[in-house]
């Protein structure tokens, strides 16, 4: 048994949804037939079941790369092979607009975490092209208009610096999310496929373009729809890779 995810081998399925808020987890896990939790210790809830007919869980991770480094090391621990985060993100390419959807290609590491596993070293932590790649043909069907490119992981929500923004952006960062640098430098590094979908809850910059939400309900009505189109996106990959 695993130390924070107080679990075992088959607990969880091969393919493995990732979100940082126990409450998404939640609502996954009622879109699944005979779910059953895993998982409850620390609040980090863990559910398994089936879509499809094909075995899938969901798992919590928590806000930021440290505590989803945690629970991704302990997933492979338990055999996970695909791993897949939902989650939401600040929009700051130029074109990019509140309840886009991001399929995010690389993320580069603005976090602490992922930075300490590299030691230094030059990594560009990406995405596996089978799972984009389905999740290009489901969008399709679905008449999403799914967006590709580079995310930035950083350690910091509410960042004091008016300028970080724009830094990002110059490199060509179409937005800030928390999680997905570290999700795929371990799925790199243990030849895992991995993928990070998500939803632009908020467009970030400063001066002009100072923080603008949407609503609640926009949010949770446009999730939905993301939840949706990637666990058709899980069903559609062979299992157990």
């Amino acid at each position: 048994m695993t130390l924070h995810l107080r679990a075992n081998k088959g607990d969880y399925a091969p393919t493995t949804l990732l979100v940082g808020d126990p409450a998404r987890s939640v609502r996954i896990s009622q879109l699944l037939k005979d779910s059953k939790m895993v998982n409850k210790n620390r609040g980090l809830l863990g559910y398994t079941g089936t879509y499809k007919d094909q075995k899938i869980s969901v798992q919590t991770t928590g806000m930021g790369c440290p505590s989803a480094a945690i629970v991704v090391e302990e997933l492979i621990q338990l055999d996970v092979k695909t791993l897949i985060r939902i989650g939401t993100c600040g929009g700051i390419g130029a074109q990019i607009k509140p309840l886009d959807m991001i399929a995010a290609v690389a993320a580069s590491p603005f976090d602490g975490a992922t930075r300490t596993y590299l030691g230094g070293e030059p990594h560009a932590p990406y995405a596996t092209y089978e799972i984009l790649e389905a999740a290009s043909k489901v969008a399709k069907d679905r008449n999403i208009d799914l967006i590709y490119g580079g995310v930035a992981s950083v350690d910091v929500f509410y960042n004091p610096f008016p300028d970080y923004v724009q830094k990002l952006r110059v490199k060509g960062i179409i937005a800030v999310e928390m999680e997905t640098s570290l999700i795929y430098y371990l799925a790199n590094r243990s030849g895992l496929r991995a993928a990070s979908f998500l939803l632009v809850s908020d467009i970030v910059g400063g001066g002009e373009e100072f923080t603008k939400y949407v609503s609640d309900q926009e949010l949770a009505k446009a999730m939905d729809v993301l939840i949706a189109m990637v666990l058709d996106v899980s069903s559609a990959l062979a299992p157990g890779q």
